[in-house]
């Protein structure tokens, strides 16, 4: 072999490591005899694909040959990474250039006839006009590609420039592999079988979607937070309202947190999967007054995780995963703010809650001290912030929707006197009170016995819906309590039309006409 073929394999092997290690491309295949190499670097939108062939060339068909199959296999790689389009610099080294006309094959790419989608753009380097078409090469790479590269080299020359290379691409994959395997996912199938457990204890007892059960439990109840409940923060994050609930939430949990439990290791996986779903909840207490469990701000949190990884390493997050997860979330959000059922708060804030948990914790022996400080005092002043504005001013607090939930919990319970206290303290707070507030007010009066009041209050009803039957029914039996036969018999008969179907408003009228004095003829 002469001085000029290893000066050939040199410039393949020098060309070679400028890729990788000063244009941060990837090897994704060299084939078993070392004169093909194929490069990747996805984020590089213009020139995601380099081939590296080292050929001696000697009519220009063989060429175009090579082209089109260049072209078939760029072809293959663009539906695996899912580009819309791909663009393949495909570069020939060679001792010598064809001997016949080959120019008019490199003028223009070469686009590959099954839709289209695929170009590739060829390059000759030969080992007597190498510069020029290194300048090719830069034009196509919108990069200046200037090598130092000597007239002969020597075999072990070349051997050694490719060690250099392959060992650089290994040191540079074993690297980038690292950041996946600072832990195994325990806590992410710890979690999913906790959250089973718990599952079938409420089935148990009582079901899952029985609001009692689930606040028994632990449910996101606003009115018991406002009470001092403060752990109803954290419980939330392991109980489902109904199998659908579970078994999405597992299944979303099952792909997404391996992820990260791998790229941030186990504990800090641990940290971030509660403060995710404990900012979930805070958010959901400011912006819902609704009942909610689940642990979808946790794994909301696992997204924003993954997102302070793409911020972190932006480059290996989108070669990787990017395009995937960022598609999943934004369907998700999407579903989020169209499903009227879905607490999308929780969904938010566990999004937050992730990133600055995240950023509090950085990566496994990789700390930045001062980033890591920013983010623990960013979480901590918009923690408090969010539950002095949660207890103070929250739009949830105080309002008509959690102080009836509040009183049909005790209602349920019996607990008449804790029931009355919350509704009486609400109409005296309150400068527009609604129907269905006094009315829960009047069947707590009646339980009571406070008749006058319930009256009072049930007339205030019918006044405010005069198409409520329940009223006129109660009304009825505060009438016959005090023997007064006439207005009972009215809104009896009241209640009775405005429901026909229901049969103990009929019997009622019937009881109250038996013991009316016949009419005298």
């Amino acid at each position: 072999m002469g001085e000029l073929n290893f000066k050939a394999d040199y410039i393949f092997w020098r060309l070679a490591y400028f890729l990788i290690s000063e244009q941060g491309y990837r090897i994704i295949q060299l084939f078993e005899n070392q004169k093909e190499l194929w490069l990747e670097k996805v984020e590089n939108k213009k020139v995601p694909i380099i081939r590296l062939l080292r050929v001696d060339l000697d009519w220009s068909n063989s060429m175009q040959r090579d082209i089109e199959f260049t072209a078939a296999n760029g072809e293959e790689v663009r539906k695996q990474i899912g580009r819309g389009e791909l663009s393949v610099v495909n570069i020939y080294i060679s001792q010598f250039p064809p001997v016949d006309d080959y120019e008019y094959r490199l003028e223009n790419p070469y686009v590959f006839s099954q839709g289209k989608k695929t170009i590739v753009g060829s390059v000759l380097l030969t080992s007597d006009q190498y510069e020029s078409g290194l300048k090719v090469l830069s034009e196509k790479l919108e990069q200046e590609v200037s090598l130092p590269i000597n007239n002969e080299y020597s075999e072990q020359e070349v051997e050694s420039q490719k060690n250099v290379t392959l060992a650089s691409a290994m040191q540079k994959a074993k690297k980038e592999k690292e950041i996946f395997t600072n832990g195994k996912p325990f806590f992410t199938y710890f979690f999913i079988i906790i959250q089973i457990i718990i599952f079938l204890v409420l089935e148990l007892q009582g079901g899952s979607t029985n609001t009692s059960t689930l606040i028994k439990f632990g449910a996101k109840f606003n009115p018991y937070i406002y009470e001092g409940e403060w752990w109803r923060f954290i419980t939330p994050i392991f109980l489902h309202i109904g199998f659908l609930h579970l078994a999405m939430n597992s299944l979303a949990l099952y792909f997404l947190g391996p992820a990260v439990e791998r790229i941030f290791g186990n504990a800090r996986f641990l940290f971030i999967y509660l403060f995710a779903g404990v900012s979930g909840v805070i958010a959901s207490f400011i912006f819902s007054p609704n009942i909610s469990a689940g642990a979808s701000g946790a794994i909301f949190g696992c997204f924003g995780a993954l997102l302070y990884f793409a911020l972190i390493y932006p480059k290996l997050f989108f070669r990787t995963m990017g395009s995937s997860v960022i598609t999943v979330l934004i369907f998700n959000l999407i579903f989020g703010f169209t499903v009227s059922i879905v607490d999308n708060a929780g969904h938010l804030g566990g999004l937050a809650g992730g990133f600055l948990a995240a950023g509090i914790m950085h990566f496994p022996k990789k700390k930045k001290p001062i980033l890591q400080l920013l983010f623990l005092f960013a979480s901590a002043a918009i923690l408090y912030g969010s539950l002095v504005y949660g207890f103070q001013n929250s739009k949830t607090g105080g309002n008509e929707s959690s102080t009836m939930m509040l009183a049909q919990e005790y209602i349920k319970q019996e607990n008449y006197d804790q029931a009355y206290n919350v509704l009486t303290k609400y109409v005296e707070n309150s400068s527009k009170i609604s129907a269905e507030v006094y009315f829960a007010l009047s069947f707590i009066e009646i339980k009571q016995g406070l008749l006058e009041d319930a009256k009072s209050h049930l007339l205030l009803v019918i006044n405010m819906d005069p198409d409520l039957p329940e009223a006129y029914y109660n009304l009825a039996l505060i009438y016959l309590e005090e023997n007064d036969l006439l207005n009972a018999k009215e809104k009896a008969e009241k209640a009775s039309g405005l429901k026909p179907e229901q049969q103990e408003y009929a019997d009622l009228v019937q009881e109250i006409n038996r013991m009316l004095p016949p009419v005298a003829e």
